[in-house]
């Protein structure tokens, strides 16, 4: 009764809140995500701070808007553009990772990163996970993105890299000592020979690197600890790996307090998926890769029961925004479905890319099967573990997220979230309003993304909505809609069809205009001058440009 709770948080990657069954779907088979539902709270209005992923995952780590840390974007470039750029979640931040670790938590992350790597050469990992209180990682410092999956040349090149690079070896040994010796008198060997080799072995360098121009190349990797173990990552195992880590982790902290994030690689395109899981969705292979997860959620949960931890571990599970709609080969979706919500991944103010799944469990402290219908946020996460590790939180910044063990345990009835802002980079698009004295929950839309073609519901075109510019539509007066009764945001009210209107409009104008003099203005990560490439700072897992390796070799099948 008085050891603190293991705290192990689950987050999936574009997942819609639609492709879950105990959030409504019926086509998609989640049987373990659903068992966290029916054994734990579900909560049914869990909003994340931003709707890509960088920007996102800030949020959740350190419990404040992201625009606080700069980690957004004026430009239309929103996340952390590649591992070669010095662009990083500050060092100043604290994470609850930090706050577990400082209360004698042992701390992990298995999984996806995308806070940055390095920021001054390429393996000074200065945004490393170590630097905010993660004691042990491995995963993908970036994410997934096209390029990661299928690869079929993979192993021709690492084979082909290790000989070229013996070859460049051999070739530098040569040149190194027919120098000493012509210099030392003992060969007769023209200058120009020894020249010659040395300009062939530099082009020869040259020639392989400007090969790799693909981001596969230099970005999905996986690293353990600080070691990069492959590069590039062979994709469709990476989720068997990630989870023996997880086991392991579980196994050897098993006697001592824990903090584990464990950070899905999936539902993100391209959707690496085992062959065991290949056509088993009605849904193709983005269904086939949410019936994956599922089946290494329900290895997780296994493992903390085999290990007699069921009943002092909290587990929590969300995914870190909406489902993306526009990502589709040719007509065949390959993003998430975001239920009745409108709008998706990179569309700041709409709800299909914020409303996003939120469970939790922990057997005789959580009522099991309670639905909680409160606004809350991913970025109460982080007070929550610092209430659930006996932490404080920083009393030195602003902390936008709140304790959910009150509102969980039914202490009280109310979200302590009055209102919610929603950014698009550094613009913010819209607002909401909870009154504690009414069951409405108003939402105000300054601005919303352009759709294209006409008539579509989504940014098909640029394949990501804009956030600013002609990309947006700017709404004077501003669009509102009660999601009480009307989620899917259809229909906006007027003056006429709402008595409510104008106070409404000004209360949340007036929440906006105070929330704004709480933003100090800080140096933006993801703006133009960090976030851009340095070719000093791509990752290598051996001599730059040589660069190919796999340090994890076969690994054991985890599937059915």
């Amino acid at each position: 009764e008085t050891r603190r709770p293991n705290i192990v948080l689950i987050m999936a990657d574009d997942l819609g809140i639609g492709d879950l069954g105990c959030y409504g779907n019926d086509t998609i088979r989640t049987p373990n995500i659903d068992r966290l539902a029916a054994e734990g709270v579900k909560l049914s209005q869990h909003i994340s701070a931003a709707s890509l992923c960088t920007p996102s995952r800030t949020a959740f780590l350190t419990g404040r808007y992201p625009i606080r840390s700069g980690m957004v974007s004026d430009e239309n470039t929103r996340v952390i553009h590649s591992l070669s750029v010095p662009a990083g979640l500050p060092l100043n931040e604290t994470t609850f990772a930090a706050v577990a670790k400082k209360q004698g938590y042992s701390t992990a992350l298995i999984g996806k990163w995308h806070q940055g790597l390095n920021s001054r050469y390429r393996s000074d990992h200065n945004h490393h996970p170590y630097n905010y209180g993660f004691d042990y990682f491995y995963g993908m410092p970036f994410s997934l993105f096209t390029p990661c999956w299928p690869d079929p040349s993979r192993d021709t090149e690492l084979a082909i890299s290790c000989r070229l690079w013996i070859c460049v070896q051999l070739l530098a040994v040569t040149a190194l000592t027919l120098t000493f010796g012509k210099l030392s008198c003992w060969f007769r060997v023209p200058w120009f020979v020894i020249l010659l080799m040395i300009l062939f072995t530099f082009l020869l360098c040259c020639v392989w690197y400007y090969s790799y121009t693909s981001g596969l190349y230099w970005d999905c990797i996986l690293m353990r600890e600080e070691e990069i173990t492959e590069q590039p990552m062979k994709a469709e195992r990476a989720g068997s790996i990630m989870m023996k880590e997880a086991v392991s982790f579980l196994e050897r902290h098993r006697e001592e307090p824990f903090l584990l994030f464990y950070s899905f690689l999936h539902v993100h395109v391209p959707c690496p998926t085992m062959e065991n899981f290949i056509g088993t969705s009605k849904h193709g292979l983005y269904g086939d890769n949410v019936q994956e997860m599922d089946f290494f959620v329900g290895k997780l949960l296994d493992a903390i029961d085999n290990l007699g931890l069921r009943n002092h571990t909290v587990i929590y599970f969300t995914s870190d925004h909406g489902g993306q709609l526009e990502s589709r080969l040719g007509h065949v979706q390959l993003g998430g479905w975001n239920g009745i919500y409108k709008g998706g991944k990179g569309m700041g103010g709409w709800e299909g890319g914020i409303h996003v799944p939120g469970l939790l469990r922990w057997p005789g402290k959580l009522p099991a099967g309670k639905v909680i219908e409160e606004p809350t946020s991913l970025m109460d996460i982080f007070p929550t573990v610092a209430a659930l590790t006996g932490g404080t939180v920083p009393q030195d910044r602003v902390i936008d997220g709140q304790n959910l063990m009150p509102l969980l345990q039914g202490a009280v009835q109310h979200s302590e979230h009055e209102f919610l802002f929603h950014y698009c980079g550094v613009y913010l698009h819209a607002a909401r309003w909870n009154p504690k004295d009414s069951q409405a929950v108003w939402k105000v839309h300054y601005v919303t993304p352009v759709f294209q073609p006409p008539g579509a519901q989504a940014c098909y075109e640029t394949k990501l909505c804009e956030c600013s510019g002609e990309g947006v539509r700017y709404h004077d007066p501003p669009l509102l809609f009660d999601l009480s009764r009307d989620p899917s945001e259809s229909t906006p009210l007027t003056g006429d069809t709402e008595p409510l209107y104008e106070l409404v409009i000004k209360t949340v104008a007036d929440a906006v205009q105070a929330h704004r003099k709480t933003i100090i203005p800080v140096q933006l990560q993801l703006g133009k001058e960090l976030n851009e490439d340095r070719v000093w700072l791509k990752p290598c897992c051996g001599v730059f440009p040589f660069c190919l390796c796999d340090k994890e070799g076969n690994t054991s099948n985890l599937g059915p």
